[in-house]
C-alpha cells in the first residue's frame, strides 16, 4: 500500500474517532457514569484526541516528501498572513468562550455540568459579532499557513480542511436545534467563516 494512502487512512481514522468521541450518542452514555467518571469525560475526550494524534503525526513526518510548490516571497507572505489571521482568531475566540468549561476543567473541579460538553449559551459578543465560528476559521488558516507545499502536507491539509468544514456544518445544525429561530436570525446577520462587519 502506498505511503500516502496509509497516511490518508490514518487521518480519516483519527477524524472518525474524534467525531465519535464527541457524538451526542456517546456523550449521552457518558452522562450515566457515576460521580467524577461522568464529569471527567470531556477531559478524557481531549486527552485521547491528543494521544491518538501523535502516531499519525509520527508517521507523516517519517515520510519522504516531494515539493509541489517551491517557497517564494509571495507564498511565504501569504502563509505568514494566514498564520497571523489564525492566531488572532484563536485569541479572540478565547476571549469569548469559557476555556475552563470548554476543556472540562470546571466540570472536573467544581462539579459543574456533567463533563460531556460545555454548557451552551447563546453568545454573539466579541469576535462572534463578526464571524460565527472563529476557531474553525482560524484552524483552517493555520493548516494552510504552516509548512511547505509538499505532496504529504497537501494531502493532510485537504483532509483536515474537509474535516473542519464538515464539523462546522454539523455544529451549525446542532446550534439550530438548540437555539432555533434566534440562531437562524444570527446566521443571516453574521458570516460563518470569513469575518465581516455585522450587517
Amino acid at each position: 500500500m502506498r505511503p500516502l494512502v496509509i497516511l490518508a487512512l490514518l487521518w480519516i481514522a483519527w477524524c472518525s474517532l474524534h467525531s465519535l468521541l464527541i457524538s451526542q450518542r456517546l456523550q449521552s452514555l457518558a452522562r450515566r457514569l457515576p460521580g467524577r467518571l461522568g464529569r471527567a469525560y470531556r477531559l478524557f475526550y481531549i486527552l485521547i484526541s491528543m494521544l491518538t494524534l501523535l502516531p499519525v503525526l509520527w508517521y507523516q513526518f517519517s515520510l519522504s516528501e516531494r515539493v509541489i510548490l517551491q517557497d517564494n516571497p509571495v507564498l511565504l507572505l501569504v502563509q505568514a498572513a494566514l498564520l497571523l489571521y489564525g492566531t488572532v482568531m484563536f485569541y479572540l475566540g478565547a476571549r469569548v468562550y469559557d476555556l475552563r468549561t470548554f476543556l472540562g476543567i470546571s466540570q472536573w473541579r467544581n462539579r459543574e455540568g456533567n463533563g460531556t460538553e460545555p454548557s451552551m449559551r447563546f453568545l454573539t459578543n466579541g469576535i462572534l459579532a463578526r464571524v460565527r465560528h472563529p476557531w474553525y476559521s482560524g484552524g483552517i488558516a493555520l493548516i494552510w499557513g504552516f509548512g511547505s507545499i509538499t505532496d504529504v502536507f497537501l494531502l493532510t491539509r485537504v483532509l483536515l480542511t474537509a474535516y473542519l468544514l464538515i464539523g462546522t456544518l454539523l455544529e451549525e445544525q446542532r446550534l439550530i436545534l438548540k437555539f432555533g429561530d434566534r440562531y437562524r436570525a444570527y446566521r443571516r446577520r453574521v458570516p460563518m467563516l470569513i469575518p465581516w462587519p455585522p450587517g
